[in-house]
């Protein structure tokens, strides 16, 4: 069944599906009030900078639904979730929290926040379906539509190009570890520009690339699944040619005033002491997280002794051709970054198993870091969220800071948040007092880097709603707004209203 969104700035909605999920409406409310004669007469202990950009972030294949609709073909997430054993329960992203039909009222709940700012992404296959040939307009209409809507609220839209979702045509062809890829993704970000580059003034080119590159075809816990450590590394320079080919596609077809940016989760890794052998598992584990994209991406060419630790994986004078270095060094206006739980790390211990079991990223027997097999993996101190990840903000303080000292360049938060188990009372709401407590912690770390003198320009909470998350399927929420699974019905959490209050006072206390 196919159907197309209706032109931009229109009040119709998409037909829904005919089914329960599709049939409730918004239960949002406005924002809870907080004790008005203090909120209203005192500005906050730590206000942030006028114009920063009060957000939340999403992704396209962990909220549309409409997985065959409108002429959208699969993506790898897709084959990947409806692969027996992949997935929590074998759930799927086909149905999601149905944004692509209920765009509108989540773009009317996100002004109920105040928002100022929502980053989303751009399902490549909803707009090129096979990744090769002309754009499918029923899909640029829903992110035109989209856009529209955001703008008649006052919401400034971040598009991402990339978030995992690569057209399973192009995984067939032999995905991220093949050139192609990098070169189709090019055009790809061509097409959405001149489309919606009159709407959109900020475009991120890849979300993570680490984890498309190494939990995609290292780990196998991500989309495609694949487990080699050679075609993971390959993935991850085809990635970094991708970002620095679509930079020079978007210079070309958007405004010179236009903002160019990508996101990564750069890991705070810290040694468990400071015995040498722990210094140097640290070091390893900082070039294939962290300097395998910042190194060519901003000093124009990869870690020496990342290109050390791999020699024996992959022929690096044959992956890297003359002239990609200079492409994935194209200037960008912004850097975002999204952080969660520090990374710590030792040598192996005589006796003890070389493991990334324990690194957070989804129990495998393959490892997602190359190059690193010696290197074994400890859980932060500090209170657990229900992903298990350890809970301690100045990760987030010492990466802008790092980041503002060796590159310079303005930052976003581009995404930040936690995943709780949320309950609801018997009256419909979601408190979440641990979820505030985690923001709060991790906007005074911004303030932190702020004071510090990093250019940090704006955050954006992970996630707005509830949602599939990825191969833990509903088990996790992350969402400052509940969602229904059965009904679909949007609940704005306790920890909603209280970033709306944020965003009205402009910081925290």
């Amino acid at each position: 069944m196919t159907s197309t969104v209706p032109p931009a700035r229109t009040d119709a909605v998409p037909a829904a599906r005919t089914s329960a999920r599709t049939s409730a409406r918004t239960s949002a409310s406005t924002p809870a009030s907080t004790p008005a004669a203090r909120t209203a007469a005192e500005p906050p202990a730590r206000a942030f900078p006028p114009g920063f950009r009060w957000g939340a972030a999403t992704a396209a294949y962990q909220i549309e639904g409409a997985a065959a609709e409108g002429g959208r073909t699969p993506s790898i997430w897709d084959t990947f979730s409806h692969t027996p054993g992949r997935t929590a329960g074998g759930q799927t992203g086909d149905v999601a929290v149905d944004h692509y039909h209920r765009f509108r009222e989540d773009v009317r709940l996100m002004a109920r926040l105040g928002l100022t700012s929502y980053r989303f992404s751009l399902s490549w296959p909803r707009i090129q379906p096979t990744g090769r040939g002309p754009a499918l307009e029923s899909g640029l209409d829903f992110y035109r539509a989209l856009a529209d809507e955001l703008a008649e609220h006052g919401i400034r839209p971040v598009a991402t190009l990339y978030h995992w979702d690569l057209p399973q045509h192009l995984e067939d062809a032999g995905g991220w570890p093949v050139r192609e890829s990098a070169e189709r993704f090019a055009e790809y970000a061509a097409l959405a520009a001149q489309a919606l580059g009159d709407r959109i003034d900020t475009w991120v080119t890849l979300n993570e690339p680490w984890c498309s590159a190494f939990l995609g075809y290292g780990s196998g816990v991500h989309a495609p699944g694949r487990t080699s450590p050679a075609d993971a590394l390959r993935a991850a320079h085809h990635l970094n040619l991708g970002h620095g080919l679509a930079v020079g596609a978007l210079r070309a077809a958007l405004p010179s005033t236009a903002e160019i940016a990508v996101s990564l989760n750069l890991h705070a890794v810290r040694p468990l002491t400071g015995h040498s052998d722990d210094l140097a598992a640290a070091r390893r584990i900082d070039a294939v997280g962290n300097r395998i994209f910042t190194g060519p991406m901003f000093a124009g060419a990869y870690p020496d002794d990342l290109l050390a630790d791999t020699t024996h994986l992959v022929d690096w004078a044959d992956l890297v051709r003359d002239g990609d270095l200079a492409e994935i060094s194209r200037p960008i206006d912004l850097l975002g970054l999204n952080y969660y739980t520090p990374t710590v790390v030792s040598a192996a211990r005589d006796g003890e198993a070389a493991t990334a079991r324990h690194d957070g990223h989804g129990a495998s027997p393959h490892s997602p870091w190359p190059g690193a097999d010696d290197v074994t993996f400890h859980r932060a101190p500090g209170e657990l969220t229900a992903m298990g990840w350890p809970i301690d903000p100045t990760g987030l303080t010492e990466l802008l800071t790092a980041l503002h000292r060796e590159h310079g360049l303005p930052l976003l938060v581009t995404e930040n948040g936690a995943a709780f188990e949320d309950v609801v009372g018997p009256d419909g709401s979601v408190d979440d007092p641990r979820r505030i407590a985690y923001i709060r912690a991790h906007l005074a770390a911004v303030h932190h880097a702020l004071e510090a003198g990093a250019d940090v320009r704006g955050y954006y909470l992970w996630s707005l709603l509830d949602n599939f998350e990825w191969a833990y399927g509903y088990a996790k929420r992350f969402g400052a707004v509940h969602v229904d699974y059965d009904t679909l019905a949007r609940t704005p959490k306790a920890s909603a209203h209280w970033y709306a209050e944020v965003i009205r006072r402009g910081g925290i206390d």
